[in-house]
């Protein structure tokens, strides 16, 4: 147990660094894809237009598959790896660590809209932002790009970073993949629309119970990091970031994505949130944060170095206590 503690702290760290360095690169298979073929696969199989009823236990049962299929796959080619040799599994816990780390990957793709938007070239800069959200892009201003842009990376700091660090951290890399299995299926089928309303409801749900304590710690983090960061710069604020966080972690039909949100509208002085078209269709959100300044294509910049603060927080805190409990032992 000591030596594995060890090891899973030398993978962390060597996956930790891939991440930072590489990112995702799109020409590299990767795991969470092939995830998403086998949802697409099991999507187009299992979906019948049938009672409601119907609907959720065919969508239960598509979960289920990819749930235990991820486990099954992840758990044997860890295991598989170290029964070879020690050093073998350590790479391969440091790969499945890479591939499960999505923060190189949100700063890349999060940053081409930015640049675009200095250009100036709105159509590059909407056509970068439809790769990393779902609402409808084609008809936003640059305000309402650089607004989007910003609160991807913001609720994406819990989901894509620092949820996918504590799993792996505390199940290994099994666990952060079977979250990420969890995350991927729920951004596949978790809508409520027509098709999805039932058929996605055990995504859905299981999401949000995946997602209920890491974006509060990840809340805190934040906010710790914009304490740290004022320090250095005026463009943070520790106590703008606490008191939105405060006043308006819950203006979210989701009980998770407004906590990373409302930190970093507090944070960069910014107003997020307000109606966005999905598919056509006007839907109505609420605001998060004041509208102290206008938004820029900057703030997508500052919003990816509160991300890695935070992620980089958390993983100190996480490191220490490992290495208190390997002393310990």
């Amino acid at each position: 147990m000591k030596e594995y503690l060890l090891f899973h702290m030398i993978a962390m760290t060597a996956g930790f660094i891939m991440d930072v360095v590489i990112g995702d690169p799109h020409k590299l298979p990767h795991p969470i894809r092939a995830i998403g073929k086998l949802i697409s696969f099991l999507d187009k199989r299992l979906y019948k237009d049938v009672k409601n009823s119907s609907k959720v236990l065919r969508g239960a049962l598509l979960f289920l598959t990819v749930i235990i299929v991820t486990f099954l796959v992840s758990a044997a080619v860890l295991s598989g790896a170290y029964r070879l040799n020690v050093y073998l599994g350590i790479v391969a816990e440091a790969v499945m660590t890479f591939y499960i780390m999505a923060a190189g990957s949100l700063r890349n793709e999060s940053m081409k809209v930015s640049k675009a938007l200095d250009k100036p070239d709105i159509n590059e800069a909407r056509q970068a932002l439809s790769m990393i959200v779902g609402r409808d892009t084609d008809e936003l201003d640059e305000a309402a790009v650089a607004r989007a842009g910003v609160e991807t990376v913001a609720e994406n700091t819990s989901d894509g970073v620092i949820a996918p660090l504590l799993y792996t951290a505390v199940l290994g890399p099994v666990g952060g993949f079977m979250y990420k299995a969890v995350n991927t299926i729920d951004s596949m089928l978790g809508y409520r629309n027509e098709r999805y309303e039932y058929f996605g409801k055990t995504a859905a749900v299981a999401d949000d119970i995946a997602n209920l304590i890491p974006s509060r710690i990840s809340a805190v983090f934040m906010i710790l990091s914009s304490f740290v960061l004022m320090i250095f710069s005026r463009d943070f604020s520790g106590p703008g970031a606490a008191s939105i966080w405060a006043r308006d972690r819950y203006k979210h039909k989701s009980p998770n994505s407004a906590q990373t949100e409302s930190v970093c509208a507090g944070a960069l002085g910014l107003r997020l949130g307000g109606d966005s078209k999905y598919g056509g269709i006007l839907v109505s959100k609420p605001y998060i944060g004041d509208d102290i300044r206008p938004v820029c294509s900057g703030d997508i910049k500052r919003a990816n170095i509160l991300m890695y603060a935070t992620e980089i927080l958390c993983t100190a805190v996480i490191f220490t206590i490992t290495a208190l409990i390997w002393i310990s032992r």
